[in-house]
């Protein structure tokens, strides 16, 4: 999971999500209002469009999954699920984007919350889940810095996936590669060359894996974090490696 830009609607589908809003604030009952929501929901042809295009434009990848980051995002997912909050079924900052595995199979209807009825799963679109979560690289496997970020792990199956453990493994030595090449290509003076390397990293599936990689290239325990592997440090905390990345994803760490 990374951080992103929750995209701003266009006027007509805002007003129209607050339409079908009004509507389900209507019904006198807590059993209707959630009745009438998923009637709604489940004839949602007027927004969908835009809903989707908008998840589309903020997700991680290629419109990857903003859970796995693996997927194809192909579901809109309602942070909190419909059956619990009726009336933020059409509300814009409760969509995400979600792979149909982890929408279907991971998520479902699950809201896990804390004592103070809190939610423990963290939304993407409004925090930095690397507050919460911690990549060991190497492994390609999560650790859980809170309660929150172990609760993500849980309930998304972020470690129990081998196909993902071993797909961040994959991904961890691609962007090694890539940060490579990019400073031979500088060094040759192709920078078009670099340019579109730059663009196919952050276009690949799993980016959490080259966010964590420049996110704890910064952190005060680097050494440790990258021990063995002082050539990969000293290549992401190069200046002008870092501009580029990280501008590009409008990153600053």
């Amino acid at each position: 999971m990374i951080r992103l830009r929750r995209a701003l609607l266009s006027s007509v589908t805002t007003e129209l999500l607050k339409g079908y809003t009004d509507d389900i604030r209507q019904q006198a009952t807590d059993k209707e209002r959630k009745d009438r929501a998923k009637e709604l929901w489940a004839n949602r042809r007027q927004v969908r469009p835009a809903l989707v295009a908008g998840l589309a434009e903020m997700a991680p990848g290629r419109e990857r999954c903003m859970y796995c980051g693996d997927g194809q995002g192909t579901d809109i997912d309602h942070f909190e699920p419909k059956s619990l909050a009726p009336l933020r079924t059409f509300d814009w900052l409760n969509h995400l984007l979600a792979c149909s595995f982890c929408n279907s199979n991971q998520k479902r209807n699950l809201f896990p919350t804390g004592a103070d009825g809190s939610p423990l799963l963290v939304d993407p679109t409004a925090e930095d889940p690397l507050d919460h979560l911690r990549l060991v690289l190497p492994l390609g496997t999560y650790r859980g810095l809170t309660d929150r970020g172990r609760a993500c792990i849980e309930v998304f199956g972020l470690n129990a996936r081998a196909v993902l453990v071993k797909g961040r493994r994959d991904a961890y030595a691609t962007a090694r590669h890539s940060t490579e090449l990019w400073r031979l290509a500088m060094d040759k003076g192709q920078r078009d060359k670099a340019k579109e390397i730059v663009r196919v990293s952050w276009n690949r599936p799993l980016v959490d894996v080259l966010v964590a990689m420049f996110h704890q290239s910064g952190h005060p325990a680097a050494d440790d974090l990258f021990a063995g592997e002082e050539e990969v440090l000293g290549l992401l905390l190069d200046a002008e490696l870092r501009a580029a990345f990280l501008h590009f994803r409008g990153l600053s760490y």
